[in-house]
């Protein structure tokens, strides 16, 4: 089974969350809930199915510019997992649930920078 997920816009680069948490904990912890719970939302919105069979989790990411480092953009992955498992369809991150994680980094959109995200249970 194959479910597919599009978030819109950028996630905040590991830099920039490094720069929170050191400015206070509370920022950092305000920031992930808020990235965590929007995909959380976008999950139920898409009815996403809870996945009972490890996963492989393909992320690309389409960003406005080719300016961030791929490790940067790809950090972002972290509140992904989060807000799958917050919105059900994920049971956990942990390896007995994720058999692995895919990045891929195409082209940058800049009229629709995104994540799109494929759940694959083959």
């Amino acid at each position: 089974m194959r479910q597919r997920l599009a978030i819109h816009g950028t996630f905040p680069g590991t830099n920039q969350m490094l720069v929170a948490a050191k400015s206070h904990w509370a920022v950092y912890a305000r920031e992930k809930k808020r990235l965590t719970g929007k995909v959380k939302f976008l999950a139920q919105l898409a009815r996403l199915q809870t996945v009972d069979a490890p996963v492989t989790v393909r992320f690309w990411w389409y960003e406005a510019n080719a300016r961030r480092d791929v490790d940067n953009i790809s950090s972002g992955q972290k509140y992904v997992l989060d807000g799958l498992v917050a919105a059900g369809v994920l049971h956990d991150d942990r390896r007995t649930c994720v058999k692995g994680i895919e990045h891929h980094f195409p082209e940058p959109d800049p009229d629709c920078p995104r994540v799109e995200i494929e759940l694959d249970t083959t």
